[in-house]
């Protein structure tokens, strides 16, 4: 699997918006200097997470960025979904929707197991705890694993 530069400035993005939730809008110029990122292609993520409803945006002089709901109600699945589609697809299809046949036949049930393992640890990991560095017990033991980081 591979996470995209997209993806990972949205999520980056989007947990710099969750530790500024109480302090109000912020400008993406802000975000990118923090982060890191262009801010071009911030504003075209930050624009495709307005429309996706993550977050909320106002013009001017006070305006700015900000989640459209609490840290703790939008998961990293989330932000990824709403830049780059499902989170899992083979050829851009989703798993579901494939059929092999032949010694290629069972193949489908291990892309949608993936597909479930993913979405396990995205889905269950809020930009609240992302942001607040405590992390479900489940996923700190699965990037505790020795295994986690070695090439095969």
């Amino acid at each position: 699997m591979r996470i995209s530069a997209r993806a990972d400035y949205a999520v980056r993005a989007a947990l710099q918006l969750a530790a500024a939730q109480d302090t109000g809008p912020l400008k993406a110029e802000a975000i990118a200097d923090c982060q890191g990122i262009s801010h071009k292609f911030l504003e075209g993520i930050l624009g495709d997470m307005r429309k996706g409803g993550l977050v909320q945006s106002q013009r001017g002089g006070n305006g700015g960025y900000w989640l459209a709901k609490p840290a703790g109600e939008i998961s990293v699945a989330d932000v990824i979904r709403c830049v780059e589609g499902p989170l899992v697809s083979v050829r851009g299809v989703r798993p579901p929707e494939l059929s092999y046949t032949g010694p290629a036949e069972s193949l489908l049930t291990l892309w949608v197991a993936l597909r479930a393992n993913v979405r396990n640890v995205l889905d269950g990991v809020s930009l609240a705890e992302l942001a607040s560095a405590k992390l479900p017990p489940e996923v700190v033991a699965l990037a505790e694993d020795p295994d986690a980081w070695t090439n095969p």
